[in-house]
């Protein structure tokens, strides 16, 4: 079998581009976000977004920039989350 190495490109998502999210995930990821805010109010530092598994919609807030994510998770930006919520 014959490949070409030159014509290969990197098809991961550019920073500036968002990848489309299903809203009842970032719906449930609101829920998350707010409900820690909530229940942790001591906790300083700005969240980056909330990781979410994308069929029974259990997630946690991150404070990292570049979380590491299982298969079935998706990262929903802060910022997605708050313009979802408004």
């Amino acid at each position: 079998m014959y490949t070409l190495k030159q014509g290969q490109t990197d098809y991961t998502n550019p920073q500036n581009q968002q990848s489309l999210i299903d809203p009842a995930v970032i719906k449930a990821a609101g829920h998350i976000y707010y409900t820690h805010c909530e229940v942790h109010p001591e906790i300083a530092g700005q969240p980056s977004g909330v990781a979410i598994n994308r069929f029974n919609h259990r997630g946690k807030v991150i404070f990292t920039s570049y979380p590491i994510l299982l298969p079935e998770e998706c990262f929903v930006p802060l910022n997605q989350i708050e313009s979802y919520m408004y």
